[in-house]
């Protein structure tokens, strides 16, 4: 596992891009460029937020979006596939001032689902829509809607060609390591959690699923309280990994919880819930920023794609278990 953890500077933005079995021998340099490339870009994003006064909220939804729109991550442009061959995409945010919350599951036209998770809990007495009528909704509220072709990607199509034949699902943080499509990498579910001028903080996760998911599978990313969590008396938590061991285990807010009423430690909190995850058969990674502007980026599996950017403006990125610094790109 690794975790970075600094000064109390007030600016903050953490984001993930998936946890699982990443390896250093079979990730090609091109390819870990592309990845890196795309944290990096997406943590420029929400720094420009934060740094001209911006919100955590809207730093949050400006790095997620970075993600979403690029085919590199299981999310948005590049979500996976599900049995029945659509991209059925899921998404949620919550603000750690007054724990507003917003999410939509299963959305097949909208570009950006974190916006529309956004709009749910800025626009709506609700806070988890599914299916059309969280498209219809996202519609109304003006957000670019887009024929499901658009999220099309050669490489997912052939993904779940092959999981079909299988006759399994793939976990976005599975290496498929017999795979002949894409077999040296990792792509995952995406997340970013911020601490603005204010001191506010707020956390937002989006993903694709599962690859040959079936009968309208929903996994943790949607659910405040499992792959989302935001509270300013505790923490800010997006998480990544086997989507029904968080579940569960009620990830992000069990993580929360324990730091706000066991005063643990941040990385004490994400490592025991991630040993609950772990007793039941799961693994991933968890992201997690307080009010302090400390930071702790934990995981069970050998690499998570991960990210952090302070007032200096400098973004810090890396891929693998021990690198006890991150690399500046």
């Amino acid at each position: 596992m690794n975790t970075i953890t600094t000064d109390n500077r007030p600016l903050r933005l953490v984001i993930h891009g998936g946890a699982g079995a990443v390896r250093r021998d079979r990730l090609k340099p091109a390819r870990e460029h592309a990845f890196m490339q795309v944290l990096t870009q997406s943590l420029r994003a929400g720094h420009a937020v934060l740094a001209a006064g911006g919100s955590s909220i809207d730093a949050v939804i400006a790095a997620i979006v970075i993600m979403e729109d690029s085919p590199v991550f299981n999310a948005g442009k590049g979500a996976v596939f599900s049995h029945e061959g659509y991209n059925e995409l899921d998404a949620s945010i919550m603000d750690g001032a007054a724990r507003l919350a917003g999410a939509v599951a299963a959305v097949t036209t909208v570009r950006n689902p974190i916006r529309a998770a956004h709009a749910v809990m800025t626009h709506s007495q609700h806070v988890l829509l599914i299916g059309r009528g969280a498209e219809n909704f996202a519609a109304e509220q003006a957000l670019e809607i887009v024929e499901p072709s658009f999220f099309y990607t050669r490489r997912r199509w052939d993904q779940l060609q092959k999981a079909i034949a299988n006759e399994r699902i793939t976990l976005d943080h599975d290496l498929d390591s017999d795979s002949p499509v894409e077999n040296n990498e990792k792509h995952g579910t995406v997340g970013a959690v911020a601490l603005d001028c204010r001191g506010n903080l707020a956390a937002g996760t989006s993903t694709g699923g599962l690859t040959n998911k079936r009968f309208g599978r929903v996994g943790d990313t949607p659910v405040i309280g499992a792959g989302t969590y935001a509270d300013n008396q505790s923490v800010a938590v997006s998480a990544t990994g086997t989507g029904e061991m968080f579940l569960r285990t009620a990830a992000g807010f069990n993580t929360a919880a324990q730091v706000k009423l066991q005063n643990k430690r941040i990385c004490e909190a994400a490592d025991h819930t991630l040993a609950e995850i772990a007793a039941i058969g799961g693994e991933g990674g968890l992201i997690v920023l307080n009010t302090q502007g400390d930071y702790a980026m934990r995981f069970n599996t050998s690499g998570m794609f991960r990210g952090v950017i302070g007032c200096d403006g400098i973004a810090r990125v890396g891929v693998f278990s021990g690198d006890e610094s991150l690399a500046v790109y």
